[in-house]
């Protein structure tokens, strides 16, 4: 597989044509914020994009212990290759696995769920070309992802996760569905002060009550 060399930092992240990401990704890690020696899965891995800035960012902990899940193989193989390169062996886990039956990553035993999954509806043509399963629900929904990381998640652990404005009403639906609570909504917009990005936090079996921050890209 041919693949290029993104630097982060001190570390190397392989990306390839295929699996690479955008800005919704480092969004998406930066609001993460994990705490020290929390054990953290991040669903949807593609490249491993939100795992690695997770490492190199002010928030890392050598105590980290991070699930890197993705159905695509290539991918995947991917990662291994970035963990490898980086001897980070014993920090980045990467998992091979259809996030619907995940069995590699024990039930209740995560602290925080990353996750940048499909934005759009598998029968949404228009927008399904040239993107495949990355964008578009073709291989899980996002009730299949939601549902994912409320399994994986210990009572009081927290989902951290981003999403499309046009599809608020579905998120947190979907969240309260599977006991995840939404604690927090951070709506960022471009420029022209239209919001292009969702970034939610939620927490398992936590209480109603959010909070709203807005934030303006450059």
């Amino acid at each position: 597989m041919k693949y290029e060399i993104f630097e982060i930092g001190e570390l190397k992240l392989c990306v390839s044509k295929e699996h690479r990401f955008g800005t919704d990704a480092v969004n998406l890690a930066d609001f993460a914020a994990p705490k020290p020696a929390q054990v953290i899965a991040d669903l949807c891995t593609g490249c491993g994009i939100v795992p690695f800035l997770l490492v190199s960012g002010e928030h890392s902990s050598p105590l980290h212990k991070i699930y890197a899940l993705d159905i695509n193989e290539d991918a995947v193989n991917l990662l291994r290759g970035s963990v490898r390169i980086n001897s980070l062996e014993n920090i980045i886990f990467p998992v091979h696995e259809d996030l619907k039956n995940i069995t590699q990553i024990p039930a209740g035993s995560v602290d925080l769920v990353t996750m940048n999954p499909p934005y759009y509806k598998a029968d949404d043509g228009f927008r399904r070309e040239g993107q495949g399963s990355a964008r578009h629900e073709l291989l899980c929904t996002l009730g299949d992802c939601i549902a994912a990381a409320g399994r994986l998640l210990k009572h009081g652990g927290r989902l951290k996760m981003c999403h499309i404005p046009e599809r608020l009403t579905d998120v947190i639906c979907t969240l309260r569905k599977y006991n995840l609570e939404p604690k927090v909504l951070r709506i960022i917009s471009n420029n022209k002060n239209e919001p292009r990005l969702l970034l939610i936090d939620a927490k398992k079996g936590g209480k109603a009550g959010a909070v709203i921050q807005l934030t303006i890209d450059n």
